[in-house]
């Protein structure tokens, strides 16, 4: 098997649904169960991809005279994605990754926001890329210290919402490094906004930092709220960046990625990922190198 990387970068917030919740938001994003960092599941990814090949799918009649769209066994679709034809089934050349966070959005009393990430990050995608990445001092870090962009700075620290982190030393060569990750003009600025913090004070932004909106749905004759249809949303922020490392048969491996490169050109690069898309949610810059 051989791999690349997809970068996923949000464009507006992003809801990937965990279904309902007993706790004060109603619907929240799906998470890691042991680091509370956000997740794009794989299932999610592939979903979204293979509907890049809606135009090839089939119609396949059913009993009650509704059909169901189908990969054709022979199609190309169905070679990269596998065939869903109960009589000859098989599975496809390419495998996809669940999303993972590499730099989250946070407020900024300077910069107005900065991209944090941690060494756990760091670590996890030097192995799943295969990339390597300048190293960071993970023994002076703790919920106090942090590495930073100097434009970031206010005296000899960074201020993140109400915290304020004192900085030990300048990330300008890992966020040299990391710049190159992405295309997205937004990305660009990250020479500008990087901060590595702790993975403890990473995952509590992660788990503190989404935003949570309330909706509802208003009556078109009383023009107020309709009873039963309030709830809290959680949402990913824009400017987040994901990351999913994406594997191949080595025999299709050219064939595969030349085939997803040339249909994400056509979309401009730029896919839709979870629920709401009607209300704005979830379009992302999305590449694969």
């Amino acid at each position: 098997m051989k791999q690349k990387v997809m970068t996923i970068f949000t464009r507006t917030p992003l809801h990937v649904g965990a279904g309902n919740s007993v706790g004060v938001v109603d619907s929240p994003v799906m998470r890691e169960r042991h680091t509370r960092i956000p997740i794009i599941p794989g299932s999610s990814l592939k979903g979204v991809l293979v509907d890049l090949w809606n135009d090839e799918l089939e119609k396949k009649e059913k009993t009650n005279g509704e059909y169901d769209l189908v990969r054709p066994k022979d199609s190309e679709v169905a070679k990269i994605f596998g065939s869903d034809d109960a009589k000859g089934a098989e599975a496809g050349s390419l495998i996809v990754g669940e999303g993972r966070v590499l730099a989250f959005p946070v407020r900024s009393a300077k910069g107005a926001f900065a991209w944090v990430t941690c060494p756990l990050v760091l670590n996890r995608f030097t192995r799943d890329a295969g990339i390597e990445l300048p190293p960071v001092d993970t023994d002076k870090l703790d919920e106090t210290s942090c590495y930073t962009s100097e434009d970031l700075l206010l005296e000899d620290s960074v201020i993140l919402e109400d915290y304020r982190i004192k900085s030990i030393d300048l990330v300008e060569k890992l966020a040299g490094e990391l710049k190159n990750v992405c295309s997205d003009p937004v990305w660009q600025d990250v020479t500008s906004k990087l901060v590595v913090l702790s993975d403890e004070m990473f995952s509590y932004f992660c788990e503190n930092a989404c935003e949570v909106v309330t909706r509802i749905k208003v009556d078109d004759v009383t023009g107020t709220a309709t009873g039963g249809a309030l709830f809290n949303l959680e949402q990913v922020p824009s400017e987040t960046l994901f990351y999913s490392v994406l594997f191949a048969n080595e025999k299709r491996y050219e064939e595969t990625f030349d085939k997803i490169n040339e249909h994400l050109v056509e979309e401009g690069n730029v896919l839709q990922i979870g629920g709401d898309a009607s209300t704005g949610l979830g379009y992302c810059s999305v590449e694969v190198k």
